[in-house]
């Protein structure tokens, strides 16, 4: 198709190193109103960087040309919350019809499972960007998969979703109150 000045469309080229950004940004403005409400400490775990190389055009102005990761990050975000460790990954997914379990390393799951051994909180927060739905993805729900994907489905389907997982409200303060699910989810933990 031709437009009238003969040009044609321009396709948008999508960024992958970014998609999950928009649901990190939620998380962090959460974390920022827990924290500040004094609710919860949460925070984004930083990614262990070795830097290789640095260029000083200025002295007030390095730049840093080369670097690589040290080693793999386990999860996302830890802190506390009503006593509790709490350690989660966030995920965005693009799918219609299931969570493709490649988008988790397998350190990341050996990190969560650690968690829950010593009695500490872990999930996944996990988007559905076709339907506009958060959900808080319990460990349980996610190992049924994972210790099964050499035998059965390599994915999570939607409706594992609905059904056992955790919806997560949006909002405006926090805009994310996934806190107000963890309530939910992990009553009986948290009553202990």
């Amino acid at each position: 198709m031709n437009f009238p000045n003969r040009k044609k469309p321009q396709q948008k080229i999508i960024n992958k190193a970014n998609l999950g950004m928009v649901l990190e940004d939620m998380i962090n403005q959460s974390n920022e109103y827990y924290l500040n409400a004094h609710l919860a400490v949460i925070h984004k775990k930083p990614t262990p960087v070795q830097i290789v190389k640095v260029d000083y055009p200025m002295r007030s102005k390095a730049v840093i040309t080369e670097a690589y990761y040290k080693t793999p990050s386990t999860t996302d975000y830890n802190g506390i919350y009503k006593g509790k460790y709490i350690d989660f990954e966030a995920k965005e997914n693009h799918n219609k019809t299931s969570f493709p379990l490649h988008n988790i390393h397998p350190h990341q799951i050996d990190h969560l499972r650690a968690i829950i051994k010593h009695g500490g909180i872990g999930f996944l927060i996990v988007s559905w960007n076709v339907y506009n739905e958060l959900y808080i993805v319990p460990m349980s729900v996610v190992l049924k998969y994972w210790d099964n994907k050499e035998v059965g489905r390599k994915s999570i389907p939607y409706q594992e979703f609905t059904n056992n997982c955790y919806k997560i409200k949006e909002g405006f303060a926090p805009r994310l109150d996934y806190l107000k699910t963890v309530d939910i989810a992990f009553k009986d933990l948290l009553e202990k």
